[in-house]
């Protein structure tokens, strides 16, 4: 069987999907997925799937100031899916998601990784990784 790989926008079920991935993943944060007014429009929050299966997804925040900032955030992954070539299809899904940026006149890109895994992944991608020795931010 020839593995199909798709990128793709939101569609209908998706959000939910990564709901039930995020309270997976964030069991530390009451299992509780992320509001939907806090992300993007359907056309720009995407996931890679392989063969019909969901793998991860990302969102795309544009900057209203600066057209040409962008980042992407709040990426999860499907917690069932164990195949070997998990990390290439994260891996595809960033860059993929770089291209779409780019779309939109996007220069600069910026991410924060939550973990060591993700900032690998980065840094396999050719992201400039800079230690944070100081990061902070408030809920208002």
């Amino acid at each position: 069987m020839e593995d199909n790989i798709k990128f793709r926008s939101f569609k209908n079920g998706d959000y939910e999907t990564c709901c039930k991935w995020w309270e997976w993943w964030d069991k530390s944060f009451g299992g509780k997925g992320i509001e939907r007014d806090w992300l993007p429009k359907n056309e720009r929050c995407y996931i890679i799937e392989k063969n019909n299966t969901p793998v991860a997804c990302v969102f795309l925040f544009l900057s209203l100031d600066v057209k040409r900032l962008a980042w992407i955030t709040n990426l999860v992954s499907n917690p069932k899916y164990r195949e070997k070539d998990r990390r290439k299809l994260i891996e595809l899904l960033i860059e993929k998601t770089s291209e779409e940026a780019k779309k939109y006149g996007v220069s600069q890109l910026f991410t924060v990784c939550g973990d060591p895994h993700m900032s690998n992944i980065h840094k396999n991608l050719d992201w400039t990784m800079i230690p944070v020795e100081h990061e902070a931010f408030k809920y208002i």
